[in-house]
């Protein structure tokens, strides 16, 4: 189905209000491509208008299926899992959904790895095999997590007609079989969404008409909110928004549970000084993370000192015993003792936002007061800076991570194993073993031990430093219901559950 659909109207019904029910966000769409993004605005549209395997309903973090009658592990090793389709899913041309199309969907993502897709998800994956409507997963390893993240949006099913086997699609089209279709689609302004009729799966039943609309700074989506043009807005709001808001006046705070952080990445494939293992501890011992916190996040996001954050088996506080405060004087021993000179000269990239520029600024002001560094920033705005910091353009980054799944697992594959989804070429033996083996176990609070092992190897090897995790905020008016179970910490988007009251 075509994008750009023109002339759509709905019209009144017996049941009340049917207009779209508006909804803001600073999230960007990088592609509408599953094959293509690997981040939580693409994701977030992906389970409104794709279906996966499985699925997680509200509050439950082991998926339940969704595009699938069923899902399981045969035997017991963990190294292959299996599907049968569901036999009553169509694509929007009334096409029946065939298990080739579910092979073809993973083969081909696995084939285009595009720079910023989500094929770094499935290191474990060998090969996808059908027969009649069963789809069977083939691993190289034991992965308890495989269908966790089958049930992501890598896991999207695309129609095998309308997608090259070899190429993102670009027209800004969607064949999906998720409760939405895409009717109007405006690249970086708005999506309108309207429930699909043949929606077959995990939900009862679809949803209300929901429009998208996407904001490039945080004040302009503070500024819709206030000029009454959003009813709802999720991600992200300034944090002095949030914390001088009055609740009392017709509207709905909601702080959704949510494992948001934020780390500082280091290119370590660069020529620049942050290659240097001591370079990295020394930026580490000087950062003093409630400044930040309490500065330009204004309290509305904690100290971050651990890979893993709060909430999610094999928590730590590594980079916290290994940095417990800003320490100068470390920081001059370990970069004297390296043999580095002084000032060390690095680029920082970050996203165009007026609260991303404060924290970095502020992060700028740290280093460079101590007169051990010297930092030149460079502001992009979203898909720029992602396809920037994929392309090795930074020294040094700040991104922004929401987990894929309810697991740790989320927290160290994609952030510190071999081919990480942050493009900072780091690469250990150590992280790698250790990944594999939290995998191993289908009962997660086993793997404990193992987390707790990476993350005393990523404190000491430095190719990030987590700065701060935060709660997600949805706001609505009273006129919208549902606004409480948009977001659950799942990285599922549930627009469904919204309508007017």
């Amino acid at each position: 189905m075509a994008a750009g659909v023109g002339g759509w109207q709905l019209l009144p019904s017996d049941e009340g209000r049917n207009d779209p029910v508006p909804v803001g966000t600073t999230d960007v769409i990088s592609s509408l491509d599953p094959a293509g993004a690997y981040d939580a605005g693409s994701w977030a549209i992906y389970s409104n208008l794709y279906q996966s395997l499985l699925t997680f309903k509200p509050g439950f973090t082991t998926p339940t299926p969704d595009a699938a009658e069923s899902c399981k592990f045969v035997g017991d090793r963990l190294t292959t899992y299996q599907c049968t389709l569901r036999d009553d899913l169509s694509f929007p041309s009334g096409r029946k959904v065939t298990a080739e199309d579910v092979k073809f969907s993973f083969d081909r993502m696995l084939k285009i790895k595009a720079e910023v897709g989500p094929a770094p998800l499935f290191p474990t994956l060998k090969s996808v095999t059908t027969e009649g409507r069963d789809v069977t997963f083939h691993l190289g390893g034991r992965d308890a997590t495989f269908p966790l993240k089958l049930a992501t949006g890598a896991g999207s099913i695309v129609d095998s007609e309308r997608y090259q086997a070899d190429a993102l699609r670009e027209d800004n089209g969607v064949d999906g079989t998720g409760p939405y279709l895409l009717k109007q689609y405006k690249p970086g302004e708005s999506a309108l969404l309207e429930p699909n009729p043949k929606y077959r799966g995990a939900l009862p039943k679809t949803g209300h008409p929901v429009l998208v609309k996407y904001y490039k700074q945080s004040e302009d989506l503070a500024n819709a909110w206030k000029a009454g043009d959003v009813k709802v807005t999720h991600r992200q709001l300034p944090p002095s928004f949030v914390e001088n808001l009055d609740t009392g006046s017709g509207t709905r705070l909601t702080e959704a549970e949510s494992a948001e952080i934020r780390n500082i990445v280091f290119n370590t494939k660069s020529d620049a000084p942050v290659r240097i293992k001591e370079v990295r501890q020394a930026i580490a011992a000087v950062l003093d993370r409630p400044t930040i916190t309490t500065g330009p996040f204004k309290s509305t996001v904690e100290p971050l000192y651990s890979l893993i954050p709060q909430g999610f088996v094999g928590h730590s506080t590594a980079f916290y015993d290994r940095y417990p405060a800003p320490d100068q004087k470390k920081a001059e021993e370990l970069l004297k003792d390296a043999g580095v000179q002084t000032p060390v000269e690095f680029t920082f990239g970050y996203r165009q936002d007026a609260t991303y520029k404060a924290e970095t600024l502020e992060i700028k002001k740290q280093l460079e007061e101590t007169g051990l560094f010297k930092v030149k920033l460079v502001e992009a705005d979203w898909p720029t800076f992602q396809k920037g910091y994929a392309a090795g353009e930074y020294d040094v980054y700040t991104v922004g991570w929401l987990p894929d799944f309810p697991d740790s697992d989320s927290f160290t594959a994609p952030l510190v194993g071999t081919g990480n989804a942050l493009a900072s070429g780091y690469s250990s033996k150590t992280v790698d073993k250790l990944i594999t083996d939290t995998q191993q176990y289908s009962d997660r609070s086993r793997a404990t031990r193992d987390f707790k092992a990476i993350q005393d190897q990523v404190a000491k090897d430095v190719p990030l430093i987590p700065l701060w995790q935060k709660k997600d905020y949805v706001l609505a008016t009273e006129a919208v219901g549902g606004s409480q179970n948009l977001s659950d910490g799942t990285g599922i988007w549930r627009l469904w559950e919204l309508s007017w009251i």
